[in-house]
């Protein structure tokens, strides 16, 4: 019997795939300090299992496959406060950011299509446009130059006659970069210049350091409403990652109409975790400045302390809770399984998400590494102590 070539092309996450031999390590008694998964420490608003305590239906139905209203009403209020007017029917709730993914790259891509995408990316994108016939077109970034990409001298020359479309990630996960207005202004251009169609995924707009309360959204660009498509999430905005609740938001009519044939056909998105997730919106600002003052002083002792390490490059990440640096080793893949299967410091260890998961070659980014800062700041600091004398016991085997 024979696969799919497009899913065999698909690659496992580097965010998780080391887990069997972190199940191992843990099996021999090491303690693992966790920065391979972004998953948050911070608590979930209380008033998502206080809805979930209230629900009381005699009958667990199927909710409507665009989402309840209640929750499509939230999300366009949210929206609403950020400047981006939405009818109901521009959103769609999805089982979480990765399902809006899924669904858009359905949408528009045919085999062969290609999307554009700063590397290093996230690596669910690769597998949600390859599964779904495209192709990664990666433009190159490095940490000496900050992971910047947003110049038309950089995006233009990627451009071909089977483009369909330019993602990114702002505050971008792996790096943390943030782009400005300027670079969402430039990004917007090009892609109505070329009739692309250009999708944000915003899901840590919250998350940034720079003073401000919240990012500029390219979903404001009037000009370019037909080419936006904006990805969203509850899993990191309130703590809510098991929620498994997001949205695929577009003011493209045509592009929603079809977008709902495939929510039809997935029947809908959990009940239950819907109506706690609207609750989840009405958490006042002061939630979102404590999260962020944490999460600010997180990425400062960590940044601190990774930078003590010799031969490391970093740039200091300005939002989200992420930051990729290049390690002095050959191979952070064979660096990570070292560290536990062979490697501890008073019995403890780290893991981290190797570098090369978050490229288009396979070989890419055998130096780097993404460490997600959701420990509380001491067991960062440790963590990086750890990886101190783990790089000068590796490298001197």
């Amino acid at each position: 019997m024979k696969l799919s070539e497009k899913t065999l092309d698909c690659r496992l996450s580097p965010i998780r795939k080391f887990h069997p031999y972190a199940v191992s390590a843990a099996a021999q008694g090491k303690t693992i300090y966790h920065l391979n998964i972004g998953q948050p420490d911070i608590h979930t608003p209380s008033v998502y299992r206080d809805t979930l305590r209230s629900f009381s239906e005699s009958v667990l139905a199927y909710a409507p496959s665009p989402g309840i209203p209640e929750l499509i009403d939230a999300i366009r209020g949210y929206y609403c406060d950020i400047g981006v007017r939405l009818e109901r029917d521009h959103v769609l709730v999805t089982t979480g950011g990765s399902e809006a993914l899924d669904i858009t790259m359905k949408c528009i891509l045919d085999e062969g299509c290609e999307v554009i995408v700063a590397e290093p990316f996230y690596p669910n994108y690769y597998t949600f446009i390859r599964a779904n016939g495209g192709k990664v077109v990666p433009i190159p970034t490095s940490a000496e130059n900050g992971y910047r990409f947003a110049t038309r001298e950089q995006i233009e020359p990627l451009i071909t006659d089977k483009t369909r479309a330019i993602l990114f990630t702002n505050p971008g996960n792996p790096t943390g970069t943030i782009l400005s207005q300027e670079d969402l202004r430039l990004l917007a251009d090009i892609a109505k210049e070329h009739d692309l169609y250009l999708i944000g995924d915003e899901v840590y707009r919250e998350f940034i350091y720079d003073g401000s309360n919240r990012l500029s959204t390219i979903g404001s660009m009037e000009d370019v409403k037909e080419n936006i498509i904006l990805i969203d999430s509850v899993s990191k905005r309130f703590s809510a990652c098991g929620a498994r609740i997001g949205a695929m938001i577009s003011r493209n009519n045509e592009l929603m109409q079809q977008a709902l044939k495939l929510a039809q056909a997935r029947l809908s998105v959990a009940t239950v975790d819907q109506l706690a997730a609207t609750s989840l919106y009405s958490v006042d600002q002061s939630y979102f400045k404590a999260v962020r003052k944490e999460y600010r002083h997180r990425r400062d002792v960590c940044y601190a302390k990774l930078m003590e390490i010799p031969g490391v490059v970093c740039a200091e990440p300005m939002g989200a809770f992420y930051m990729m640096a290049k390690l002095p080793v050959d191979d952070t893949d064979e660096f990570q399984r070292w560290l536990l299967e062979e490697f501890e410091d008073h019995g403890e260890t780290l893991m981290f998400a190797p570098g090369s998961g978050f490229y288009a070659a396979a070989d890419g980014g055998k130096q780097e590494a993404r460490f997600a800062y959701v420990l509380e700041a001491p067991k960062l600091a440790r963590a990086m102590e750890i990886l101190k004398k783990a790089i000068e016991k590796y490298n001197n085997r």
